[in-house]
């Protein structure tokens, strides 16, 4: 059977423009890639305690059967989600498969046709796609930037008023607009960035202006607050946040994530979330490791993260590599190279030092704006970042 035409041209562009992306098999290399900040993913006690966990309540089930709503609802999934929602200070907690799944499942499911939706302008994919299912209208603002954020809650504002003004039926007019919803959505911690916006303003903003905030910590849990806990509770925000997204495929080394809030949100979601209703749900052995990997969160590993953070941030300004590295303090650090060819080709280069560093391109970063992507851990030795800043700095000035 032919391959479309339409497909095979996009495939054929990507590759003119050196930018085709494959599958590979992890390698031996020094880890300055995954998102496994803490060492969890390979961690033996974990493995071992999650299984012994299994067979303590005789969780004998390789699959959960089918949907939460029908059969797929195990008992692990309750005292999970209690565990998480006491351990994040939130009313509640609900499970979804994967970070994906929970930001598609809310951005499609809760802002309504007549509400608004303003994201940061480098919001997550998985938030884009959300938002792109919902029915309500969606800006974007300009990246951590909260006066251009507070102008557009304003102009917004100000267009629900006109609508209203002139509209013939005033009373379903006004009707309308106080039923009009408006939605700030912002990570802790950027992805592809590594830095974080001011909460403390924005959450301010968003109460000022009546919206509703949402953050996304998928990158600040087990790197920012007390045990871990994610930047908005290091801030003591999270009374102040309509709702939170924090994901289990990052520091916590295993898979799936959950949706904090009040006890209505968890209600509606139960009941209108497509990501949730209508996919199997995670096994047991998916939400054991979950339990066990919070019961890891302890303060020795996250100052022993927070050490190699500041020993990179060290190093970048002794090294004099400041003008080409984003600022960040977590675990996340961006050097942006631009170019696709010269930033795969440093790549490649510290590669065979040992050292596995991974390009972020084009489209997934603007173009012109293609950079390498250093992941910390707690596990990296002082040394190896040494070394590879080292190698950095040669590489870039050759």
């Amino acid at each position: 059977m032919n391959f479309p035409d339409k497909l095979q041209q996009k495939l054929t562009k990507r590759n003119e423009l050196n930018a085709l992306r494959s599958l590979q098999v992890p390698s031996d290399l020094v880890d300055f890639y995954s998102n496994d900040y803490l060492g969890f993913a390979k961690s033996k006690p974990i493995f071992e305690q999650t299984h012994q966990l299994l067979l303590d309540q005789n969780f004998m089930i390789n699959g959960a059967t089918g949907s939460r709503l029908i059969s797929g609802n195990h008992r692990l999934y309750k005292e999970t989600e209690e565990l998480i929602a006491k351990f994040h200070n939130s009313e509640k907690a609900l499970l979804f498969n994967s970070g994906y799944d929970a930001n598609l499942g809310f951005f499609s499911a809760v802002p309504q046709r007549g509400d608004i939706i303003l994201y940061d302008e480098l919001i997550h994919a998985s938030i884009r796609d959300g938002i792109q299912l919902s029915n309500a209208k969606a800006y974007k603002f300009k990246h951590n930037d909260i006066t251009h954020l507070e102008k557009q809650i304003m102009s917004v504002r100000e267009l629900s008023n006109s609508k209203e003004t002139l509209n013939e039926d005033s009373l379903r007019s006004k009707s309308r607009t106080q039923t009009s919803n408006v939605f700030i959505i912002t990570e802790s911690v950027f992805s592809m960035d590594g830095d974080s916006p001011d909460l403390v303003a924005m959450a301010k903003i968003a109460n000022q202006y009546n919206t509703y905030l949402i953050v996304d910590e998928a990158h600040a849990l087990g790197v920012f607050g007390s045990q871990g806990k994610g930047l908005v509770q290091q801030l003591s925000l999270e009374k102040e946040i309509f709702a939170r997204i924090v994901t289990y495929g990052k520091a916590l080394g295993c898979h799936g994530a959950a949706i904090l809030g009040s006890t209505e949100l968890y209600t509606y979601l139960v009941n209108f979330s497509r990501s949730l209703i209508y996919t199997t749900g995670l096994p047991p052995h998916a939400i054991a490791t979950i339990q066990i990997a919070y019961t890891h969160l302890q303060e020795e590993i996250i100052d022993s993260l927070h050490n190699k953070i500041q020993h990179f941030i060290n190093e970048i300004h002794r090294l004099q590599l400041t003008d080409v590295f984003i600022k960040s303090n977590s675990a996340i650090h961006c050097c942006i190279i631009s170019g696709t060819t010269k930033t795969k080709a440093i790549a490649t280069q510290l590669q065979q030092k040992g050292f596995n560093v991974k390009p972020i391109l084009s489209p997934t970063v603007p173009e012109g704006e293609e950079r390498l992507r250093f992941c910390l851990h707690s596990f990296n030795s002082k040394d190896n970042i040494s070394t590879v800043l080292t190698e950095l700095k040669t590489l870039i000035h050759l």
